[in-house]
């Protein structure tokens, strides 16, 4: 059960983020021209959700337990909010 989300390419052209679900957790790739990073956090280690709405593009805010919190950029609206459904029914 890999699901993978990629933020839009029209804001991101080459290095869009990805949030990928398995089985245990969720990694959070965000990707830059030059290195990048990469988070695994287990679903019980999740203590919430946020979602900033703009116009087009949403920033999804993950709120780890004993971790700063992962910032994903530029996804649609309708990906945010089904991660945030994904995540938050997992939890």
């Amino acid at each position: 059960m890999n699901e993978v989300f990629r933020s839009s390419r029209v804001k991101d052209v080459f290095t869009p983020d990805e949030v990928i679900f398995n089985e245990k957790g969720v990694t959070f790739k965000i990707n830059q021209l030059i290195g990048g990073s990469e988070s695994f956090v287990f679903y019980q280690d999740i203590s919430g959700v946020e979602i900033d709405n703009g116009l087009f593009f949403s920033i999804i805010r993950v709120i780890p337990r004993a971790r700063p919190e992962i910032v994903i950029e530029n996804f649609t609206k309708g990906d945010a909010q089904e991660i945030k459904r994904l995540i938050l029914e997992r939890v």
